[in-house]
């Protein structure tokens, strides 16, 4: 209960600043956000003849009072889904995200069954694989392990 109320908390504090980038989105944001697609690098780190029309455009845009999404968009109508620098959270995308966070989930579990299943104590005797059964012996045997044992002593 206590973690549900911090969470909600958390969501309270954050969603006004996370509103204000969408509405008003400052141009360090979306270039650290963006991929040039002349080079692969985000917009802040390139100087290609591309990224710096980019760069142009957000700025055009963010005075003209677009939002985030809406610049976003648009970059992507007009250059493909490879300019931006994260996958979008939903659709198709939304894998990129999931089948990541489901493989480290999946190996966590893994891990602690495994780890449980090795520590577990066994009361009883092992019987399968590599395990040792004390079986009789005839006599005959025992003499012959004994007068073995007696030359080693």
């Amino acid at each position: 209960m206590k973690r549900l109320a911090a969470a909600a908390l958390a969501a309270l504090v954050l969603a006004p600043a996370a509103l204000a980038s969408e509405q008003h989105p400052t141009q360090r944001e979306l270039e650290r956000e963006l991929v040039c697609i002349e080079c692969h690098t985000t917009l802040d780190e390139s100087d290609s003849a591309i990224a710096r029309q980019m760069k142009a455009y957000i700025a055009r845009r963010i005075r003209q009072g677009a939002t985030k999404s809406q610049i976003e968009d648009e970059l992507v109508d007009q250059f493909g889904p490879g300019v931006l620098g994260v996958p979008r959270k939903h659709g198709f995308d939304l894998l990129a995200w999931v089948l990541p966070l489901g493989g480290i989930a999946l190996g966590a579990v893994a891990l602690g069954v495994g780890a449980r299943r090795w520590s577990r104590v066994s009361t009883e005797p092992r019987t399968g694989r590599g395990s040792v059964k004390e079986l009789p012996l005839d006599p005959e045997d025992e003499r012959r392990v004994d007068e073995e044992l007696e030359r080693f002593e």
